[in-house]
C-alpha cells in the first residue's frame, strides 16, 4: 500500500493551446510530488479524461472553445470523489466565479515553478489530511475586496454574521462580504475553534470571555472588547457546554 503522504499527485492539465500545455508539463516534471497522468485540449475531454485516469489534481485553463474550465469544474461539483482543481488562467476577473465553485487555488500565467509549488503543496497536505481520516475545515478565505481578491485565514476571522444569501466576516477592525450561507459555513469550520450562538451569528471561541444570563431565560456572550452578543435559544445548550455547564 503506498503512504498517502509520500505518493504522488496524479496530475491532469488541460488547457487549449499546445505552447502552454507544453510550458506546464515542463513546469510540473521539476515539481517532487507531483505526476502527470494525462493532458487535454478541451472541457470535453478533460471530462472524459478525469473519469478514466482519477487523478488526484487538475491544472484546469478556463477560457476554452464550447465547454470552458468553469463548466468543467461546475460538473466536479456533482460528482463523488471529484479531483482537486487549480485554475490555471491568465484572465484575473473570473476568480470569484472560481472560488464560489470550491476551487483550490488560482494561478495567473504566465505561471512560475515557485508559485505552481505552492499550490500543488496545498494539494498534498490536502490529500494527507483526507488518508488520515481528519475532518477538511476550511482553512482559508477568498473574498472580493474592491478590484482584487483577499486570502483572509480562518483563524483570523472573529465573528461572522448572516445577511440574506451572504454571509459579513470580521476580521481585525474590517469586514468583507462572501456568497455563502451561515449554515452551509458552519459545517465547513473547524467546531473546535468556533461556535455558532444564534441563528445569524458564528463567534471565535477564544473571543468569548463569559457568558450572562439577562433573566427569562435570556443569555448573552460576552466577548474580549465588551460585545455582548445575544445567544439564540436553540444554541443555548452548545453554549452551556462550552462552559462545561
Amino acid at each position: 500500500m503506498i503512504d498517502a503522504d509520500t505518493a504522488e499527485l496524479a496530475t491532469l492539465i488541460v488547457d487549449d493551446e499546445p505552447l502552454a500545455l507544453e510550458r506546464m508539463e515542463l513546469i510540473c516534471g521539476g515539481i517532487a510530488g507531483l505526476r502527470v497522468v494525462g493532458t487535454a485540449r478541451d472541457g470535453a475531454a478533460a471530462l472524459v479524461a478525469i473519469a478514466d485516469l482519477a487523478p488526484d489534481l487538475v491544472l484546469l485553463d478556463i477560457t476554452m472553445p464550447e465547454l470552458d474550465g468553469l463548466a468543467v469544474a461546475r460538473a466536479l461539483t456533482r460528482r463523488d470523489a471529484a479531483p482537486a482543481v487549480v485554475f490555471v488562467t491568465a484572465h484575473e476577473n473570473f476568480a470569484v466565479e472560481a472560488f464560489d465553485l470550491d476551487a483550490f487555488d488560482y494561478v495567473l500565467k504566465p505561471v512560475t515553478p515557485e508559485r505552481l509549488e505552492r499550490a500543488v503543496s496545498r494539494a498534498i497536505a490536502r490529500r494527507s489530511t483526507r488518508a488520515r481520516g481528519e475532518p477538511q475545515w476550511l482553512s482559508e478565505f477568498w473574498v472580493p475586496y474592491r478590484s482584487e481578491l483577499l486570502r483572509i485565514a480562518a483563524a483570523d476571522v472573529e465573528r461572522i454574521d448572516a445577511e440574506r444569501d451572504y454571509v459579513r466576516l470580521h476580521v481585525g477592525g474590517r469586514s468583507y462580504l462572501l456568497l455563502q450561507t451561515v449554515s452551509g459555513l458552519e459545517a465547513r469550520l473547524d467546531p473546535g475553534r468556533f461556535i455558532r450562538l444564534h441563528r445569524s451569528t458564528i463567534l471565535r471561541r477564544d473571543r468569548i470571555t463569559g457568558l450572562r444570563h439577562d433573566g427569562l431565560g435570556v443569555w448573552s456572550a460576552e466577548l474580549d472588547d465588551g460585545t455582548m452578543v445575544r445567544i439564540g435559544r436553540t444554541y443555548l445548550s452548545r453554549a452551556k457546554a462550552m462552559a462545561g455547564r
